[in-house]
C-alpha cells in the first residue's frame, strides 16, 4: 500500500491508461485524496486504496480514468 505522506498537493493523478485526469488538492484524513477543483469548480474525492504507485510523474491509479470518474465522490469519504 502507498504511504499517504507520498501524496503531495498539485501532483498529477494518472489513470491506468497513462493519462493524467486530475490534480491533488490535498490528503483529506489518512485514506482519502481530495482532488483540485474541476472545470465546474467542484472537488472530488478518491480513496488512497486506488493508488497503485507514486513517482516523480505523479500518482498512478489502478483503474482507467473513465471508471475513476464514475466512482469518485463529491462528498468526503469519511
Amino acid at each position: 500500500m502507498v504511504d499517504a505522506k507520498q501524496v503531495q498537493p498539485k501532483m498529477p493523478v494518472i489513470c491506468s491508461n497513462n493519462v493524467p485526469f486530475a490534480r491533488v488538492d490535498h490528503m483529506d484524513g489518512s485514506d482519502t485524496i481530495k482532488l483540485a477543483r474541476d472545470e465546474n469548480g467542484e472537488h472530488h474525492y478518491i480513496p488512497l486504496s486506488w493508488v497503485q504507485s507514486v513517482d516523480e510523474s505523479g500518482i498512478h491509479l489502478d483503474r482507467p480514468g473513465k471508471d475513476a470518474m464514475k466512482q469518485w465522490s463529491t462528498d468526503p469519504l469519511h
